[in-house]
């Protein structure tokens, strides 16, 4: 049986979400019971030329949602990149996940061979929905989830593998 583009994508950005949410349920308390500034770790980069844990979730959102809205063939919401709080972010990735969940499977229906246009600096490059989602959409969502997840276990955050990929 042949999933859907709808089937590969949806469960696997919702999966992966819910488990950052609950990831930076596990940060918040590990900043109060540490009595850490929880900007501390909102802050925090794994170098100096990477992103912030925020911008790293904000990041890992932005592909979930714009991805799916892609290869539906529509417009993805915009959100402002405000979040300055734990629970800030949490709202940030459920907005993301009612999103996701919104999108119904007819409506990714040959997006793995829509046409995908995206600016990069000052030049536009056209891909085919699959290529984009394989190479672009997909790589840059797991990197950012995961480097959210690498910046909180190297603060000290008692986070695991299972804690990242979750349940099977």
């Amino acid at each position: 049986m042949a999933l859907s583009l709808q089937q590969f994508t949806v469960p696997l950005f919702l999966k992966t979400l819910g488990n950052l949410s609950t990831i930076l349920d596990k940060a918040a308390a590990f900043a109060e019971e540490k009595k850490i500034d929880p900007k501390v770790l909102l802050g925090y980069r794994l170098a100096p030329d990477m992103f912030t844990l925020t911008s790293q979730v904000q990041n890992a959102t932005d592909h979930a949602r714009r991805a799916v809205a892609r290869l539906a063939g529509m417009e993805a919401p915009v959100y402002e990149d405000k979040e300055a709080s734990f629970p800030e972010l949490k709202t940030r990735i459920e907005k993301t996940l009612a999103f996701l969940q919104s999108v119904k499977p007819a409506q990714m229906e040959g997006g793995d061979t829509r046409e995908i246009k995206m600016k990069f600096g000052g030049s536009e490059r056209t891909f085919t929905g699959q290529v984009y989602l394989l190479h672009h959409a997909l790589p840059n969502f797991f990197f950012h989830a995961t480097t959210a997840y690498d910046i909180l276990r190297h603060c000290g955050v008692t986070i695991g593998k299972r804690d990242f990929i979750g349940q099977l």
